[in-house]
C-alpha cells in the first residue's frame, strides 16, 4: 500500500506516452532528452503520493505531476547554462550536446506547456493549480537571482543561504505536494501542513546536495563533483566553514574562492580538507537532520492516519540517508 515504486512506474509510463520528439525537431528533441535521463522524479512521486493518500485516485493527478516535472526541468536546462555545467545526471547538458540557443528555446517550450498540462483541470481547480504555480516559479526564479547575487556579495550569511535554497529548491517541493492535496480536494489546513511539510523536507534536500557536491560519489551522484568548490559557490558546507575555522584556515578558504585555477583539483582537495578541519562537513550534516526533524514535527500534527503518515516519513528518512 502507497509504495512509491508504483507512483514512480506509472508517472514514468505516461511521460513517455506523453513527452515524444515532433518538428521542428530541434526544439522538442532536447525537451525529451532532458526528461528521458531519468532522475529521482521526487516532485512527480511525492505529489501522486498525496493525492492518493487523501483521495484514493492519484491518476488523476498525473497531468500535474507531468508540469511540476517537465518546470523542473526547464529550471534544470537555464541553471546548467547559467553555470556552464557540463553534466546533468551523468550525461552532456542540454546546452552542451546542442547549443545555448538551442538549449534557451527548449527551455522556454518546456515552461509554456507545464502551464498548459493544469487545462485538463476543472476551472476551480485549474485557478487553484496555476495560482500556486505561478507563485512558485516566480519564488524559483528569485531564489535563483539569490544565487547568482551570492557570487558578488563579500558577506552571506547563514540566514540568506537557507532563504536562497527554499526559494530556489525547497517551494518546489512544498507545491508538489500542495497540488497533489488540491487535486483530492483536501481541506485547507490539509493543504497548508503539507505544503510546510514538503518545503522543510525540500530544504534538506538541498543542503543535501550541496554535501553530496564535495562528498558524494562522482558515479551515484551524476553531476562533477566538486562543481560547487570549482563555480566559488557559498554552499551551507562553506559558511559553515568560515563560521568554524581559525583565522589562517579562514583566510585560506576566502583566497581559494577568489581564484578560478585552469587545474581545479588541487582547490577541490584543499577545500575539502579544510572542510573537514573545520568540522562544516559534521554541521552540514546536522543540518539535514534538523530540517527534517522539523518536517517530520508538522506531519506529526497533520489529520492523517498513521498508516498514512508512513510513507511520507519513510520518503523523509530515505532522502536524508541518500548518496546521490
Amino acid at each position: 500500500m502507497y509504495e512509491l515504486h508504483i507512483y514512480q512506474e506509472s508517472f514514468d509510463q505516461y511521460l513517455k506516452d506523453k513527452v515524444t520528439s515532433k518538428e521542428p525537431r530541434n526544439l522538442y528533441e532536447p525537451i525529451s532528452y532532458i526528461l528521458n535521463l531519468g532522475g529521482k522524479r521526487l516532485r512527480p512521486v511525492l505529489l501522486l503520493l498525496v493525492a492518493d493518500l487523501f483521495s484514493g485516485k492519484y491518476k488523476n493527478a498525473l497531468d500535474a505531476a507531468l508540469a511540476v516535472e517537465v518546470f523542473h526541468n526547464f529550471s534544470l536546462v537555464h541553471d546548467d547554462i547559467m553555470d556552464a555545467a557540463p553534466l546533468r545526471r551523468g550525461e552532456a547538458t542540454v546546452h552542451e550536446k546542442w547549443d545555448v540557443n538551442t538549449a534557451i528555446l527548449s527551455g522556454d517550450a518546456m515552461l509554456i506547456n507545464a502551464y498548459r498540462l493544469f487545462e485538463n483541470y476543472p476551472d476551480a481547480v485549474f485557478k487553484e493549480l496555476a495560482t500556486l504555480f505561478s507563485t512558485t516559479a516566480i519564488q524559483v526564479c528569485e531564489g535563483q537571482q539569490y544565487d547568482i547575487d551570492f557570487a558578488t556579495m563579500e558577506d552571506v550569511s547563514i540566514a540568506q543561504y537557507i532563504h536562497m535554497i527554499e526559494y530556489k529548491t525547497a517551494v518546489l517541493v512544498g507545491a508538489s505536494l500542495q497540488m497533489g492535496a488540491i487535486i483530492a480536494e483536501s481541506s485547507v489546513e490539509c493543504k497548508t501542513a503539507i505544503y510546510e511539510f514538503g518545503k522543510l523536507l525540500g530544504t534538506a534536500f538541498q543542503i543535501q546536495d550541496d554535501y553530496l557536491d564535495v562528498f558524494g560519489d562522482p558515479i551515484d551522484f551524476g553531476k562533477q563533483v566538486g562543481g560547487d568548490i570549482i563555480e566559488n559557490k557559498k554552499t551551507y558546507l562553506y559558511l559553515k566553514a568560515l563560521e568554524q575555522a581559525d583565522e589562517k584556515n579562514k583566510q585560506q578558504l576566502l583566497h581559494l574562492y577568489s581564484i578560478n585555477p585552469v587545474d581545479a583539483k588541487g582547490k577541490i582537495d584543499t577545500v575539502k580538507s579544510l572542510f573537514l578541519q573545520s568540522k562544516a562537513d559534521e554541521a552540514t550534516k546536522n543540518a539535514i537532520q534538523e530540517y527534517t526533524e522539523k518536517a517530520f514535527s508538522v506531519l506529526e500534527k497533520m489529520d492523517l492516519s498513521e498508516a498514512k503518515k508512513e510513507p511520507l516519513r519513510r520518503f523523509g528518512e530515505n532522502l536524508m540517508n541518500r548518496q546521490y
